[in-house]
């Protein structure tokens, strides 16, 4: 792990590079925001240079255990046809690829930080739609399942669950793991929104619009305190969009700055208190105002500090599999 500076002050490392922006230029997704969200968390003074590892690119390998080579390959060559651009919805680019390797080196290092300290946070990914072999909804590569499938390969957990708090359902992960008895997904979203074809993950809360902090807030923590005792995860991947707040421009639910917040302690805090170790990832986020994104982005880190600084991490044995 290639630290930006030495010393520590956070309990948890942030995972970031500066080659996270996905060089979208003037779209709805302002992939500029990770670097606004690690400079306001260093100007803050929540975290310190010491506190930031930088991620490498996930390695072929490690790609291949979620994506078909010829879509890698696409990607890496530029041969995507108009069909699978349009359906990708972002404008190709050297640098884009390179920012979604990146992105699945980095959610794969904050799963392997989380296993040691309880929470690994990403500032980037959780690119939910990405599918095997094609893009959609501005995901090419799915570097939540690469952190997974990476770290079942090599032994460092067993069984891992998908937290998905994006206002749009995680039809990527749903089709990656479907029928897959190690790994338990859960998506909460608003059902009148993209995408229109939702494969079924192992848990589906479908939302109403306008629903407001009460509602989604009892509908998750019943979900998530159930699954989660049942299933007990080594890891919860935690997929942290922004995208339900009520003045979001591509969502249609109605949570507050505070709901949000409380939505982050309420997953973490579930996750600590039954030994699962927490990896964040940040998936969308298209507020009319992108201070109000880069808040709820931040808002997360500060909710998982919190966490941790409550309830602690006492790393256990891997779960033994299911019989």
């Amino acid at each position: 792990m290639e630290t930006h500076d030495t010393g520590r002050k956070l309990a948890f490392r942030l995972i970031y590079h500066d080659g996270y922006d996905l060089n979208f230029g003037a779209h709805v997704f302002p992939s500029r925001k990770y670097r606004m969200i690690l400079d306001r968390l260093l100007a803050e003074g929540f975290a310190a240079q010491g506190d930031i590892l930088a991620p490498e690119a996930a390695g072929d390998d490690d790609l291949a255990l979620v994506h078909d080579g010829e879509w890698l390959e696409k990607l890496r060559h530029g041969t995507l046809s108009f069909l699978e651009i349009r359906q990708l919805e972002v404008p190709y680019s050297r640098q884009m690829v390179k920012a979604f390797w990146l992105a699945a080196g980095g959610s794969l290092l904050a799963a392997r930080c989380a296993l040691e300290d309880g929470v690994g946070f990403n500032v980037g990914g959780g690119f939910h739609h990405a599918f095997p072999g094609h893009g959609e909804g501005f995901c090419a590569v799915h570097d939540v399942a690469v952190a997974i499938r990476a770290l079942q390969r090599r032994g460092e957990i067993r069984r891992a669950m998908v937290v998905d708090c994006d206002v749009h359902h995680g039809n990527g992960t749903a089709a990656i793991f479907a029928g897959d008895p190690t790994v338990l997904t859960i998506s909460i979203h608003q059902y009148n929104n993209y995408p229109a074809d939702k494969p079924p993950s192992t848990v589906d809360i479908h939302l109403a619009d306008g629903t407001g902090d009460q509602e989604y807030l009892r509908k998750l923590g019943a979900a998530v305190e159930t699954a989660i005792a049942g299933f007990r995860p080594d890891l919860v991947m935690y997929v942290a969009g922004a995208d339900p707040y009520y003045q979001d421009q591509l969502g249609g639910l109605s949570l507050s700055l505070e709901g949000l917040k409380e939505r982050d302690r309420l997953v973490m805090s579930l996750a600590l208190s039954h030994h699962s170790a927490v990896a964040v990832t940040l998936a969308g986020g298209y507020a009319e105002s992108l201070e109000d994104t880069i808040s709820i982005h931040c808002g997360t880190a500060y909710a998982a500090s919190e966490c941790l600084a409550d309830i602690g991490w006492r790393r256990t044995a891997p779960a033994a599999p299911s019989s």
